[in-house]
């Protein structure tokens, strides 16, 4: 497999055994069908901007965290 053939993610000028190639294609198929799941989602309304203020399971807004 010539380095144009790689699977998305895979570094370049290396030699992968079947299983890596394997492993790095399937990944790419998860990463499509998360995008494609993320698009039919609807949009939030009134919502935060950006991706969801969570870290380490609190809910967080300008520096504070919230534990529901």
């Amino acid at each position: 497999m010539s380095s144009n053939d790689l699977p998305e993610g895979a570094a370049s000028g290396k030699d992968l055994p079947e299983d890596a190639i394997r492993a790095l294609e399937e990944a790419a198929e998860r990463r499509r069908q998360n995008e494609l799941a993320q698009e039919k989602m609807p949009r939030e309304i009134n919502g935060p901007k950006g991706e969801e203020p969570t870290r380490n399971g609190d809910w967080e807004r300008k520096g504070i965290a919230y534990d529901f």
